[in-house]
């Protein structure tokens, strides 16, 4: 099947949409990948990023239907404020001194693959809006756009590795994602009214971001302390 000027077009608008969704997303990679040796780094951040596209695809055939689940966000918002504090907290410190490196590859892949499923509710929405029925074009623009999100990723882990703050930039970039994602549940516009709950999406989402960075800070200092006063013999 060839390619005319509209299928050309949409597969551009495809590459584009997921390009300017994906910020997140690569921070997301990054983040996972901060902790691997330097030598699995690119294999994590590719890894990662093709298994999340593999779902994404999978997940756009469906993502119509699922995002009139009730409920169903909240879930999301719930898994995705899980990552971003365990990607902050006492065991993601522990993974920046390099400890079980081959385990570590694949718990950056797997977090990365959940996270991006978990994010990406929204985002399908567009890139399947564009592509219509073509499902080769949707392929086709989803895995030109890996190349896309994996250089982000390693400018992103670049940035990181000379300023370390960035790391809680990130996840409570993640936390703000959640309080949005969290606000716009189906259950809640059903019960309070759209209007009124999207109303609340900014505070929910500056709050969550609050709340993962001062959740991850608490746990490495209660780490710290544990460590502290019990000592490895």
């Amino acid at each position: 099947m060839g390619f005319g000027s509209a299928e050309w077009l949409a597969l551009g608008e495809i590459i584009w949409i997921n390009a300017l969704l994906s910020g997140d997303n690569a921070v997301v990679i990054a983040m996972a990948c901060r902790s691997l040796p330097a030598r699995q780094r690119t294999v994590g951040m590719v890894a990662g990023a093709g298994v999340a596209i593999g779902l994404r695809v999978l997940f756009t055939l469906i993502i119509v239907r699922l995002l009139g689940v009730p409920y169903l966000k909240i879930l999301g918002a719930l898994a995705l404020l899980y990552i971003a504090v365990d990607l902050v907290g006492p065991q993601g410190a522990e993974d920046e001194h390099g400890v079980k490196s081959h385990e570590s590859l694949w718990r950056a892949i797997m977090t990365i693959a959940i996270a991006d499923v978990v994010m990406s509710l929204d985002n399908v929405i567009a890139i399947a809006g564009v592509a219509g029925d073509h499902f080769g074009l949707l392929i086709l623009g989803l895995v030109i756009s890996v190349p896309m999100i994996v250089a982000g990723s390693a400018v992103i882990l670049a940035i990181m590795d000379r300023f370390p703050l960035i790391i809680w930039a990130g996840a409570a970039l993640l936390g703000y994602v959640a309080g949005e994602m969290l606000v716009s549940d189906r259950a809640l516009e059903d019960r309070f009214g759209g209007e009124y709950v999207h109303s609340w999406e900014t505070t929910a989402a500056i709050t969550l971001a609050v709340a993962v960075v001062l959740i991850g800070w608490l746990m490495r200092r209660m780490r710290v302390r544990d460590k502290v006063e019990h000592p490895a013999g």
